[in-house]
């Protein structure tokens, strides 16, 4: 069965059990600094699944963008993926452990739907611990469908639950479905956890009845969800008898056309090919989302995945640049799921003007490695002067390394790496630091600043033009980082008219709500907000906050009731991001009498 039929099914399904089919959200998170990516189905559903009202109802389920950076190392072998889909279903307190699991059996087991044979299932449950109990519910619900006592594993927290996205936020433990994938029948001994290599897990239902606090505990919801995924990439290759994803559909129309580059066979080497495809994959979707490549947070991770394509690419004999057809062939397999990628020009050209870059990063790191090998005593270079050609330079250890044997040179590897390990460590710590709060913290503070983006965002249109769109948010408890669209850096006059702008607003102490419309409705009302194809093809409602007579656009929440709550707006930055991104940072004062 292909990918696209078994989204097809897996929506239509849902939408038969009462189920609103949803558009995928950026993978930019909304306001929500807790991740630099969507990072699962739930992700942008935060404020919903902590009682936010959701237009479109309390059951809902989509395909989702995922992307997952933990691993970029890793890719190359039979299983890791940068970017995925996640299928999803949600209740919002409305159904919970009985109905979500027996709808799951029944998508999975009915010949009307995926139809596997019950003997290759099995499924896990939590073991329990101090922060809560085993989940025999869950269990029994398992064994009254008809699933065998041996094929329930009970597994630990590590892997039977699951949340938060962030530091903090809704969680609970989960059960997992497994697909026997091993030779002939599954012995009656076997199970996930005593055979884990023969069971492919391919759907999680998580019963989300905890918040996890800022100190480490776990408190109970008032309004307990269900959040479910179900890795398309994942399931697609196990239905089909694939060994991976890459041999689907998905990846061979790319792995194809990367052959056609290389004059090389997949089969022969494929982890070159699978580096390629995933990585540039990943990449269009980015682009298709508003990410372009930089030095900093999601542009950093985007161009760490599209050199290190690049790299393999030329390691593969690619010598002119390719970046840019492999973007299109993604783009003409997924844009008709996800309409946000037909831009085609603006993501070809992002790829062909990372691609130039770094050809002058090479050249500059092979300048930078002459002149260092010309100061050099003995035959080994120092770790510590190979990363700063990695770190300083961007030029890739591999690449030194291939430059240091054909000069007959040693490089301290262990060295290097002891400098790469404590540069990650100072990069996640202040990672944990920054991005604490936001959509997940529902502080006052955090409330504030989400309220002022919504001032900013009008403000900046009202000043500079209405070509004016976020492109970004950044919120922690201190002060706001909001990113938006504009060719020039801003005059201190214009800054200075936003600050006064927004400050008017909020000594008028507009009265902020929100309301549920059609999306030519908000548009009719003049709403900010990303309007696509896909609310259209999705018969969709919008969620909008509006503050008085001055503000009105989508959005999820927090937000305070009036503006006057804010007290004073102040811009303390205005920089550029990326190439035709401006960034401002900001602070609100709040009702207290302490300066900036």
């Amino acid at each position: 069965m292909e990918a696209r039929e078994i989204r097809k099914k897996f929506l239509e399904f849902f939408e038969s059990k009462g189920h609103k089919v949803i558009p995928s959200a950026r993978v930019l998170p909304e306001n929500d600094p807790t991740v630099l990516f969507t990072t699962a189905g739930m992700h942008p559903l935060v404020p919903y699944l902590l009682g936010e009202p959701h237009p479109m109802g309390n059951r809902l389920a989509n395909t989702q963008k995922c992307i997952r950076t933990g691993d970029i190392e890793e890719v190359g072998d039979t299983t890791h993926l940068t970017f995925f889909e996640m299928l999803g279903n949600w209740s919002l307190g409305d159904y919970f452990k009985e109905d979500a699991i027996k709808w799951s059996f029944e998508f999975l087991t009915s010949k009307e739907w995926l139809g596997i044979p019950l003997e290759k299932l099995a499924v896990t449950v939590f073991e329990g611990d101090d922060d809560a109990p085993r989940d025999e519910e869950a269990a029994g619900i398992w064994k009254e469908l008809g699933v065998p006592e041996h094929r329930i594993a009970y597994m630990n927290k590590k892997a039977n639950w699951w949340g938060p996205a962030g530091q903090t936020g809704p969680c609970g433990p989960d059960t997992e479905m497994f697909y026997w994938v091993g030779e002939g029948d599954a012995p009656m001994d076997s199970n996930p956890k005593t055979d884990e290599d023969n069971w492919v897990e391919i759907w999680n239902d998580v019963f989300m009845q905890y918040f996890k606090q800022d100190d480490g505990s776990f408190t109970p919801l008032e309004q307990q969800n269900v959040d479910t995924g179900m890795g398309l990439e994942r399931v697609a290759a196990v239905l089909q008898g694939k060994k991976s994803a890459y041999e689907t559909e998905l990846f061979m129309p790319i792995i194809e056309k990367i052959e056609a580059l290389t004059d090389q066979k997949y089969d022969d080497d494929p982890r070159g090919f699978r580096i390629i495809a995933d990585h540039l994959r990943t990449a269009t979707i980015m682009a298709g989302d508003g990410v372009v490549p930089s030095n900093n947070d999601q542009g950093y991770v985007m161009r760490r995945l599209m050199r290190r394509a690049i790299r393999w690419g030329k390691k593969m004999g690619i010598q002119e640049g390719f970046t840019a057809t492999i973007a299109k062939k993604v783009i003409h397999i997924l844009s008709d799921i996800f309409p946000e990628l037909n831009q085609e020009e603006m993501i070809l050209k992002i790829f062909r003007d990372e691609e130039e870059k770094f050809e002058k990063t090479i050249h500059a790191g092979l300048r930078e490695f002459e002149k260092l090998q010309k100061r050099l005593e003995g035959d080994t270079i120092e770790g510590k002067a190979a990363f700063k050609l990695y770190d300083t330079y961007g030029y890739p250890i591999e690449m030194t390394e291939e430059l240091a044997e054909e000069a007959g040179l040693k490089i301290d590897r262990e060295g290097f790496d002891q400098c790469f390990k404590e540069h990650q460590e100072k990069s996640r710590a202040g990672a944990q630091q920054k991005f604490s709060g936001g959509l997940a913290d529902d502080s006052a503070e955090c409330t504030r600043l989400h309220t002022a983006t919504h001032l900013l965002h009008q403000a900046l249109r009202d000043v500079l033009g209405d070509h004016v769109y976020q492109k970004g948010s950044n919120i922690t408890k201190e002060r706001l980082r909001f990113d938006f669209n504009h060719d020039e850096k801003m005059t201190q006059e214009q800054l200075q008219e936003v600050e006064n702008i927004i400050n008017r607003e909020i000594q008028n102490d507009l009265p902020v709500h929100f309301e549920i419309m059609d999306p030519d409705e908000a548009r009719e009302k003049g709403v900010i907000g990303l309007f696509d194809d896909k609310y259209a093809q999705l018969d969709n409602k919008v969620k909008v906050y509006i503050m008085g007579d001055y503000s009105k656009e989508i959005c999820g929440g927090p937000h305070v009731e009036h503006t006057g709550e804010l007290t004073e707006f102040k811009i303390t930055k205005e920089q550029a991001s990326s190439a035709g991104i401006r960034r401002i940072k900001a602070v609100v004062k709040a009702n207290s009498p302490e300066k900036f």
